[in-house]
């Protein structure tokens, strides 16, 4: 039976969930130079585009259509809409029409494989990034969401992840380091001097505003379980911002508003796959132990490789963390998951499963994408710009038209 005050509330997290994506946007594309701004902040808004096409046609079926073999969903099953617009389907919420639940798993379709961009910011011509972009969902988003979320091996198994540690932050964190290495550093490796820090705080800003109906939505109805899941997003997000700071003070002797918002990342990303099955107080605690774990990860990638916006630090360590620590800290009293040795041991051994799948995969996409054309970046045009050569357009030709000046 559908129920109005659960369409509503989903109505919002969906919404929550899609304004993350722009919000990556904003805060990729202000991290990198002024002269890559654009191209950055394209290669998040075009998944709304082709994500959204995939998923139409196939792609939800293929995560949540009847299972086959514990690894793919059957692919016409919902192909293109087919039979399901009046559907309430029990198996994942029976108070939501179907729709509305495709709707949300969308959102988080979307938001996937753009975090991997900023790995290799610079380093991959536009629609070199769309042929990645659509392989990379075909072959891990799609079958990874349906091991997990769809009936697959891995939930079968007992493996449980709330709201996208390990789907989401996994793939994405761990898959861009084969992006790294396919693509080579870039012809002038430095650290991060962003060019527009009012980018980077509004799209922080869009992020945490957003992640609360990104882990809020995973209960797919407006009970208590949501509050409890809520809480635990902004005090995970507080807890680890402040522990972060803490640990950059300690090292540099300043503080950074930057690496604020790179701490709350780290805290929300890591929080994400147990949101759903800890208490508020092991939620602060978790806040702690993921910007200590990932602080150090973000130091030693740094050292090791070319990832100039911490997504493996950040996004990959910290879904990984949080997947694990469900094994931990889960208590059964919230959604009847208890933390034991062996809810820890598959919750290790899935995300171990999905890292290396990720990793390897990965790899073979960019592979594939580059066999079809190439898709590297000149050292040429990442001297002079990728906005100019790829789009023609630029950051300031968008200043100077607000300003009024010819």
């Amino acid at each position: 039976m559908i129920i109005h005050g659960d369409v509503a509330f989903m109505i919002i997290s969906t919404v929550l969930v899609l304004i993350m994506t722009p919000g990556l946007a904003f805060f990729y594309g202000g991290l990198v130079e002024r002269k890559n701004s654009l191209t950055m902040m394209f290669q998040s808004f075009i998944a709304i585009g082709v994500v959204t096409v995939l998923w139409v046609f196939g792609g939800f079926s293929l995560v949540f259509g009847d299972d086959i073999g514990g690894v793919i969903g059957h692919p016409l099953q919902y192909f293109a809409f087919h039979d399901f617009i009046d559907l309430i389907n029990a198996k994942y919420s029976s108070t939501i029409p179907f729709l509305l639940f495709f709707m949300y798993q969308l959102m988080f379709a979307i938001i996937t494989a753009p975090l991997m961009t900023g790995a290799f910011a610079n380093r991959i011509t536009p629609g070199g990034w769309i042929r990645v972009l659509i392989i990379w969902m075909i072959i891990i988003y799609f079958p990874v969401a349906h091991w997990v979320w769809g009936g697959g091996f891995l939930s079968r198994l007992g493996f449980v992840d709330y709201a996208g540690g390990a789907v989401i932050h996994i793939t994405a964190g761990f898959g861009c380091v084969s992006g790294v290495f396919f693509l080579g550093d870039r012809y002038k490796k430095k650290s991060v001097t962003p060019f527009n820090i009012g980018f980077v705080a509004l799209g922080g800003a869009l992020l945490l505003f957003g992640w609360f109906g990104f882990n809020s939505g995973g209960s797919m109805t407006a009970a208590g379980i949501t509050a409890i899941v809520f809480a635990n997003t902004g005090i995970a997000a507080a807890s680890a911002m402040i522990t972060w700071l803490i640990l950059h003070f300690i090292y540099h002797k300043h503080l950074s508003f930057l690496e604020s918002i790179i701490g709350m990342v780290a805290g929300l990303a890591t929080i994400t796959p147990c949101a759903g099955y800890v208490t508020p107080l092991s939620a602060f605690i978790i806040g702690i132990i993921a910007s200590i774990v990932c602080y150090y990860a973000v130091i030693f990638a740094r050292k090791h490789w070319d990832d100039p916006l911490d997504v493996w630090g950040v996004h990959g360590v910290g879904g990984f963390l949080g997947t694990l620590l469900v094994g931990v800290f889960a208590d059964p009293d919230i959604n009847g998951v208890s933390a034991s040795v062996n809810q820890f041991l598959i919750q290790a051994f899935g995300a171990i499963l999905i890292a290396i799948y990720a990793i390897v995969l990965t790899y073979v996409c960019f592979f594939i994408a580059h066999k079809i054309k190439d898709l590297k970046v000149s050292a040429e045009i990442q001297k002079s710009g990728l906005d100019d050569a790829f789009f023609g357009e630029a950051f300031s030709d968008y200043i100077n038209r607000t300003l009024g000046d010819d």
